[in-house]
């Protein structure tokens, strides 16, 4: 798939004029009547996005991709409040009854979800949502939950955080680069990475993340403290107090970039493994990545045929459910930039102030 690029200069550029007009709004006192007036227009579902939630967006010797941290606690839930306030929270499952009973959405319906699995989400997330009354959906991948491993993407950018290497050789990417000195400038060079490596198949990703971890000697099965998925128990505790729980593959892989029958091993096992599990019937998946070049017709077919009754990507904006959406359902990113005037815009008014799809580089 032929994508633009963009330089992280021109997505600063952008986000800092979104935060900066969030403010301007925020404190003329127009966003919620701006708000009201688009529930006039609109009626759609949003879905917030969540990764991480730790106890500061900025942790010190934290030496993993910080692009998944959310928010932090105190932040996390000052959000929450604010959704609870002036949204009309729901869960998945009655989105979808709504939905097959031919029902409209109440108005400013709102989802809120996590993808991934981190052990943050139980620590940190889970006892602020059930404090507040708030239910959420987490997206978990099942074979992390089974071994406890690293996410792969996520080792990759702790590798080139801490490796004593000077020189980052990647011919399979089309990049050669020295390493820099500072930790700030060997998380830029990771995001790029990162995005030139999820533009490769499957099997080239896994081969690109091995070798360097064979060359470096920084293995992911000793796996870390900063980068662990939940349990089962976990997961239970959570479905038991009002939590739900979803599909995000097994081992967090890029669903469009596998083979057929990779593809749809991935599909079928990760919800039989959650059924088991967890005693129940899961419903709903999200794609791992989610971007435009993580799923295509193939693989919303094999998730409706694995019994799956509605599916979610990474693709920013909001949607009406509809029998042609309900599988390639869009989401609203909450990322660490946000403050609250960003973040409360972002909610009321995603078109205005809303993080665009972001753009895969090209590798080579």
């Amino acid at each position: 798939m032929t994508t633009s690029k963009v330089t992280s200069t021109a997505a600063a550029s952008g986000y800092g004029q979104r935060q900066q007009l969030a403010r301007l709004c925020h404190g003329a006192r127009l966003v919620r009547p701006l708000a009201r007036l688009r529930t006039l227009l609109r009626d759609d579902l949003r879905i917030l996005a969540y990764h991480r939630v730790l106890e500061s967006v900025e942790p010190a010797g934290f030496d993993f991709d910080v692009e998944l941290i959310s928010a932090s606690a105190e932040r996390f839930h000052e959000q929450m409040a604010f959704v609870r306030r002036r949204f009309h929270p729901m869960r998945f499952d009655e989105v979808m009854a709504l939905f097959e009973a031919g029902r409209r959405m109440p108005p400013r319906a709102i989802l809120i979800s996590f993808d991934d699995g981190y052990d943050d989400n139980h620590r940190i997330a889970f006892p602020i949502l059930k404090d507040l009354g708030l239910s959420a959906m987490f997206f978990v991948a099942t074979g992390h939950i089974d071994s406890g491993a690293p996410y792969a993407y996520d080792w990759l950018v702790h590798m080139i955080c801490t490796t004593e290497a000077t020189q980052l050789s990647a011919p399979e990417l089309g990049l050669e680069a020295a390493l820099p000195e500072s930790l700030t400038g060997r998380r830029a060079l990771a995001n790029e990475v990162l995005d030139r490596l999820k533009s490769l198949h499957d099997g080239a990703q896994e081969a690109f993340i091995a070798r360097l971890e064979r060359e470096w000697g920084i293995w992911r099965h000793v796996g870390h403290v900063n980068c662990r998925p939940m349990s089962w128990d976990q997961l239970r505790e959570m479905q038991g107090a009002g939590m739900e729980i979803g599909s995000h593959g097994v081992g967090h892989r890029m669903l469009a970039k596998l083979s057929l029958a990779q593809m749809a091993e991935e599909v079928c096992e990760s919800k039989a493994t959650l059924d088991r599990e967890l005693g129940t019937s899961v419903q709903v998946l999200s794609y791992p990545v989610g971007g435009p070049d993580a799923f295509n017709a193939q693989v919303i077919e094999t998730v409706r045929q694995s019994g799956f009754r509605m599916a979610c990507s990474y693709i920013a904006g909001t949607d009406t459910v509809r029998p042609d959406s309900r599988y390639s359902l869009r989401r609203l990113p909450v990322e660490r930039s946000m403050d609250t005037a960003w973040f409360e815009a972002m909610v009321s008014l995603p078109e205005l102030f809303g993080y665009p799809t972001r753009s895969r580089l090209r590798a080579g």
